[in-house]
């Protein structure tokens, strides 16, 4: 298959299970610590692929997480480009970085995109569950490792390296 070919099935593929790890079923109390896997996914190919992944399609995977989550059109999206724009502009300084210090980078861009849910849903007046609103912060802090190998696993970011 050729590179580009590659990249797109790749793209799609780690988006699509993205998804599928955002919506499968966890219990209840374990709700509040899931791990934003969308939000990773786009830093992942925002830091990676600066060139290719655009903050349009950063908006884009924002505005599907808001249809499948039912929430304001916008909400996500407003919070992925805005952390997509962080990625894509810091790309050169973090990539070189190992794992566990680009874990804390994507901790930190997180950030913003959680203040403006949070903002979002305060002019919405919903409630949060206080300090448990920003568990996903660190949990895909945690998780950052699992994304970056599992990317790497495939072909086409065999061929970034």
């Amino acid at each position: 298959m050729n590179r580009t070919g590659n990249y797109f099935t790749t793209l799609v593929g780690s988006f699509m299970l993205a998804i599928v790890l955002t919506f499968i079923p966890v219990p209840h109390w374990a709700e509040p610590y899931r791990p934003e896997w969308l939000m990773l996914v786009t830093i992942y190919w925002g830091m990676h692929t600066p060139n290719k992944f655009s903050l349009g399609s950063a908006w884009l995977a924002g505005l599907t997480l808001d249809v499948l989550r039912g929430a304001l059109l916008g909400q996500h999206a407003l919070g992925f480009a805005i952390t997509a724009f962080l990625a894509i502009r810091l790309h050169q300084r973090v990539r070189v970085y190992p794992i566990h210090q680009q874990a804390l980078f994507v901790g930190m861009i997180m950030l913003p995109y959680m203040s403006v849910t949070l903002w979002i849903y305060g002019a919405l007046s919903q409630s949060t569950d206080s300090w448990l609103y920003w568990m996903p912060v660190i949990t895909s802090t945690a998780c950052w490792p699992i994304v970056v190998l599992g990317i790497r696993a495939t072909g086409y970011a065999r061929e970034l390296a």
